[in-house]
């Protein structure tokens, strides 16, 4: 009867560890990527997978061939190039905010880097830059003056770095405590926690951000829609933009606005607009009219969805291609400043088709 018992609960303790494994590794496989989730809260979040984009781009084989100086530096002592080494990339934006004393707003960045480094070449360059190193959690953070602001990079594996020019050291401590966690499924940033779900499955280059709330903020269209677009984003909508490649780049934004009054509001002014647009005649080169801008062009929709606005895109891998390589082209025309709005509850967006 005892060894009975003994095996049931032997049965019982094996199913236990089981179903906390496979709910591990379900929750990890819902989660965002571990770049993004080492990443400290912030207004926006920017992530970028470049594996995908090498393999459909020359952006590898044809780097840049004029550098800047302390660039070129930073190649030569360490090895590494953005455009061949760099795998992927998170960012997070933190929105300044105008003092009121003459200061102008300046937007602050928390980074992790992933990549292919040469450890000892990295660890070399940064002891010879840093003014000063602090030892926390057994990692090094060097502490590099660049202008007027103060970066801390943290070289926390063979293949992952971190980096943020937030005035307060305890971004970067949260980041390293975050990643000596990593085998833990928490959620990241709390935008990232409200809305990844949103992303469409197999994006590579993906943004959430919601839109600075208050007047002084910095003017962060750029992060959002591409051109003066964004200067039609009321304040304090979330946008949910991605990129992913299928039998072309499918670009998506969803415009969480605040209520469905709004968004009707948003959606007819982008498509009066997109009527305008899509009569431009734009070249990435002197040889007139280029057939790929025209059909990214032909296939930019919106729709309004309850609350939310969704817009849509259809880019050529010529057209993704030729925009990687040539200098950024102003699509739109300078739009008014939407009026202010109340940031919406994540609650009440409606669950995305993916």
């Amino acid at each position: 009867m005892r060894s009975r018992r003994n095996i049931v609960w032997v049965v019982v303790a094996v199913a236990v560890i089981v179903g906390g494994i496979v709910t591990a590794v379900l929750l990890r496989k819902r989660a965002a990527p571990d770049a993004v989730r080492l990443l400290p809260d912030s207004d926006a979040v920017l992530y970028i997978n470049l594996e995908p984009i090498r393999l459909l781009t020359d952006i590898a084989k044809n780097p840049p061939k004029e550098r800047e100086a302390d660039y070129e530096e930073f190649v030569r002592e360490t090895g590494f190039e953005f455009e061949r080494d760099l795998d992927r990339a998170a960012f997070a934006i933190h929105y300044g905010v105008a003092n009121g004393k003459g200061k102008p707003a300046e937007t602050r960045y928390s980074e992790i880097l992933q990549g292919h480094f040469d450890h000892a070449r990295v660890t070399g360059w940064l002891r010879k830059v840093a003014v000063s190193t602090e030892h926390y959690q057994d990692y090094d953070i060097y502490t590099i003056p660049i202008e007027d602001r103060t970066v801390r990079v943290a070289l926390l594996g063979i293949d992952i770095v971190a980096a943020s020019n937030v005035d307060d050291s305890s971004v970067i401590h949260g980041m390293i405590d975050r990643y000596k966690q990593a085998a833990l499924p928490f959620a990241g940033p709390e935008l990232v926690s409200d809305y990844y779900r949103r992303v469409p499955l197999g994006s590579i280059v993906w943004t959430i951000a919601r839109t600075p709330a208050a007047k002084t903020s910095e003017d962060h269209g750029e992060l959002l829609l591409p051109g003066a677009w964004s200067g039609l984003l009321p304040r304090g909508s979330v946008v949910i933009a991605s990129a992913r490649p299928l039998n072309e780049v499918r670009l998506r934004a969803d415009v969480v606005l605040h209520d469905e009054n709004q968004a009707q509001r948003f959606t007819e002014q982008v498509a009066t607009y997109l009527v305008l647009f899509k009569s431009l005649e734009i070249s990435m080169d002197e040889g007139g009219p280029d057939k790929d801008v025209k059909a990214a062009f032909d296939s930019l929709a919106v729709q309004q969805d309850r609350n939310e606005a969704v817009l849509t895109a259809k880019v050529p891998y010529a057209f993704f291609k030729k925009v990687l390589s040539a200098p950024p082209v102003e699509m739109a025309p300078q739009l008014a400043q939407p009026p202010t709005g109340r940031a919406p509850s994540p609650k009440t967006t409606p669950q995305q088709t993916k």
